[in-house]
């Protein structure tokens, strides 16, 4: 029979250097991600390599917007500031784009006959539209003409008469 011994098999220093081995020296023992990073493609290391380029200032702010999901407000601010390249200069002087809500453009225009016409091109302005911002997701257009305010529309309309003079 054999006696028991207390004594280790391998020696302290021993240990030691065959768990430095594992973690550091033997590929197999490596992590995953210790692994792909000792297997490089051939010229990544090499200064203005492939993927070392700097990317410009334009592609790195798009890719944060559309990250983020800034991308439609800012093409619908894009498309409110460029309104006259849309509708044309003299169309741009006698209307405002006013708001977007829930993807419908308001549009108010100087006289009735202005907002009829704009009305009438409301199809080429669409298609303008989509073609240039197509993030803004504009649905449908609505032509405004100078009325006087009315209080019978609205999400907070209530039945009735609505605000009236009571003196006199």
């Amino acid at each position: 029979m054999k006696e028991m011994s207390d004594e280790p098999l391998e020696s302290e220093p021993v240990a030691v250097y065959m768990r430095f081995r594992r973690v550091f020296g033997d590929g197999k023992f490596r992590s995953a991600d210790s692994r792909k990073r000792a297997h490089r493609e051939p010229g990544s290391t090499v200064p203005f390599g492939g993927g070392r380029d700097p990317e410009g200032l334009g592609s790195v702010v798009s890719a944060l917007t559309s990250k983020l999901g800034w991308v439609s407000p800012l093409a619908q601010s894009e498309l409110l500031a460029s309104w006259t390249e849309i509708a044309g200069q003299e169309t741009a002087e006698h209307s405002t784009p006013v708001g977007i809500e829930d993807g419908v453009l308001t549009v108010r225009c100087d006289s009735t006959a202005w907002a009829t016409q704009l009305r009438i091109m409301r199809g080429q302005i669409i298609n303008q539209i989509i073609a240039r911002y197509p993030d803004a997701a504009i649905d449908s257009l609505r032509f405004e003409g100078p009325n006087a305010p009315s209080w019978k529309r609205g999400p907070r309309s209530i039945p009735g008469r609505g605000p009236r003079d009571t003196y006199g």
